[in-house]
């Protein structure tokens, strides 16, 4: 089995972990908040990771360029903002709506992969992603009372502009990541990837910092309060976020997005196995649509 789906797993299996963790901090934090503990609490053990990758490689700590700097900013900024519309999204009566439209990431990110980095997805795969970006909205749908119908005649309306343009912030950042790493072309793939996760997670702290110092001061005490289960939060992210970026280091950022939709099939099996949740035709149909399309990519 290739590296870059290894990581992809234990990227898409770690954030279902840290999403589930981060629920427990809802009661005192705002969803906001609740995304800044990620980025805080994973910094350390991110720096530390790096730490320990350059002492047993024996690798120099890279020389940075302007490339990677440029990317890292615009990669990690793009990722909060599809975080805030993301948290926007939720606030309304029509979140699925929007939801359903963030589901172009995987697409968009085929195609802005193509714009800046050249990288042509293959037809087998793109047929892949297409399938099972079908099956990720059947999930997405299940169980609400959204039809197709609604879906197209939304095409337009605010919260399909934010759903879209949150799917274009993840893409964006994902592809951004990819050319972080690759401008590191003088180090390994791994010591690569992880001093540009340390270099965005210094970035997106210190946005979100001065992001809810300004906007919500509560929830900026409380992380600092609820440090425990914040700091097991930080860990869970920054393992899936070890994985994300090394799986991006390696292999294009659309097929490693593709593959991480995999997420939704961890999360449906968590509900079955652990909370007895029944599951429906639709998630059932959902969920052979995903793993259908995830069996192209990886081939």
């Amino acid at each position: 089995m290739s590296l870059w789906i290894v990581f992809t797993l234990l990227a898409a299996f770690a954030q279902n972990v840290r999403s589930a963790l981060q629920r427990g901090l809802a009661a005192d934090l705002t969803a906001t908040g609740a995304s800044y503990v990620r980025f805080l609490y994973g910094l350390p053990f991110a720096a530390l990771y790096l730490f320990v990758l350059l002492q047993v490689t024996g690798e120099s700590f890279p020389q940075l360029n302007t490339t990677f700097l440029v990317s890292i900013l615009v990669g990690g900024a793009a990722q909060v903002v599809a975080a805030v519309l993301l948290v926007r999204m939720f606030a309304l009566r029509v979140f699925t709506v929007g939801t359903t439209y963030s589901k172009t990431e995987t697409v968009q990110t085929a195609l802005i992969g193509f714009l800046v980095l050249g990288e042509v997805v293959g037809p087998y795969a793109f047929a892949g992603i297409l399938i099972s970006f079908i099956g990720v909205i059947a999930l997405s749908v299940a169980r609400t009372a959204v039809t197709p119908k609604s879906i197209i005649t939304s095409l337009g309306s605010p919260v399909a502009l934010m759903g879209l343009g949150c799917g274009a912030g993840f893409a964006i950042a994902s592809v951004c990541y990819r050319s972080a790493s690759l401008a590191l072309e003088s180090s390994g793939f791994a010591v690569s990837a992880a001093t540009t996760l340390t270099g965005v997670l210094i970035w997106q702290s210190l946005i979100m910092t001065v992001w809810l110092a300004a906007r919500d001061r509560p929830s900026l005490v409380q992380s600092y309060v609820r440090w425990r289960p914040a700091l097991a939060v930080g860990v869970a992210s920054v393992i899936g976020s070890i994985g994300w970026f090394t799986a991006f280091a390696l292999e294009n950022a659309a097929y490693v997005k593709a593959l991480g939709q995999i997420e939704l099939v961890f999360a449906l099996a968590t509900s079955a196995l652990i909370f007895k949740e029944q599951t429906n035709r639709a998630e059932l149909l959902g969920i052979a649509l995903v793993v259908a399309g995830l069996v192209l990519i990886v081939i």
